[in-house]
């Protein structure tokens, strides 16, 4: 099996989809690409995660033109990964909103994620020169912080640790809609690398009880009917259940990190094999798992472009060995 990531064969454009959610409501998608949510209030526009590069950012900014013409003043960093928020500048943004989590987030590891990032995914990153540094925000919230666009609510909302310990998802109350980021997926396959699992599966359960009517996961088409938006929660936490459950019993059992690998890779493949990034997140994943379960390394470690490499190659080997 070859040995650079998953995501270096993956050089084909992607199908982009501006879908109207509702009055003013935009969710802009890519074939299983990082989405970015657009909310259009009375004065002004808020962006919901940006894309990996200002360069990439403008075909957004060229979308949202096509519907106002009203200044775009906010943007919302779902949480801290670098292709969801180092287009933030090509906005030219008043505020920028994070939880205090994804702050410190940046504050630990932003350089070490930019550089993982940019080598894992080169084709999500396109006018990489365009970014001008780290995307720090300038709004900091601990739980929960309430924006009125004129005369519509949002909420910019931490309820837990998930994706990673920082995640804030953006709920429209009146209009019931939601904005994940990559607290939930659909279609795609969850990226796991810095996230909490034992935490991750109550996070989801409050997402529910939102009952959302329409919903724009992290990755994934734009959901535009309450069972499509269940369908979606429940998915998620389908899928992180069953990968933790098996690398948690494998390292019970004493198995290495390759042998649940590949137990964990030879269970999961069949079900979920077909989502989008299923074989380039699964090392992350099952290695982030093996860490956390026991509580060996409770909160993640820092990924940097040479442990990726040194991770990625020793699990390909286990599984081109089946």
């Amino acid at each position: 099996m070859a040995k650079q990531f998953a995501s270096h064969g993956d050089t084909e454009p992607k199908q982009i989809s501006f879908t109207r959610l509702g009055e003013g409501l935009y969710a802009y998608t890519a074939e299983g690409d990082p989405n970015t949510g657009i909310i259009i209030g009375d004065d002004s526009v808020m962006v919901v995660d940006t894309q990996a590069t200002p360069v990439m950012a403008q075909d957004v900014i060229r979308r949202i033109r096509e519907v106002t013409d009203k200044p775009i003043r906010h943007v919302v960093l779902t949480h801290y990964h670098a292709v969801r928020v180092l287009g933030a500048s090509a906005y030219e943004p008043l505020n920028i909103y994070a939880s205090r989590n994804t702050y410190e987030l940046i504050r630990e590891r932003g350089q070490q994620d930019y550089e993982s990032e940019v080598g894992r995914f080169p084709r999500l990153f396109q006018g990489v020169d365009s970014v001008p540094g780290l995307t720090w925000p300038t709004i900091v919230f601990e739980r929960e912080l309430t924006v009125f666009l004129g005369r519509r609510e949002v909420r910019i909302m931490h309820l837990g640790r998930g994706h990673t310990k920082g995640d804030t998802v953006v709920w429209l109350p009146e209009e019931q809609v939601l904005f994940a980021g990559d607290q939930v997926e659909y279609g795609a396959t969850p990226y796991t690398g810095d996230a909490y699992h034992e935490d991750w599966p109550s996070s989801l359960d409050k997402l529910l009880a939102l009952n959302p009517q329409k919903l724009v996961p992290g990755r994934g088409e734009a959901l535009q009917t309450p069972e499509q938006c269940r369908e979606a929660i429940e998915g998620t936490r389908a899928f992180l259940q069953e990968m933790y459950d098996s690398v948690k019993a494998g390292k019970a059992a004493g198995l290495s990190l390759a042998e649940c690998y590949r137990e964990t890779y030879a269970r999961l493949q069949p079900k979920y094999g077909h989502w989008v990034i299923f074989d380039h997140c699964l090392p992350f994943d099952v290695t982030r798992c093996y860490d956390e379960a026991g509580g060996e390394h409770p909160d993640p470690r820092i990924w940097t472009a040479e442990r990726d490499q040194e991770m990625w190659h020793s699990l390909q080997e286990v599984v081109g060995s089946r």
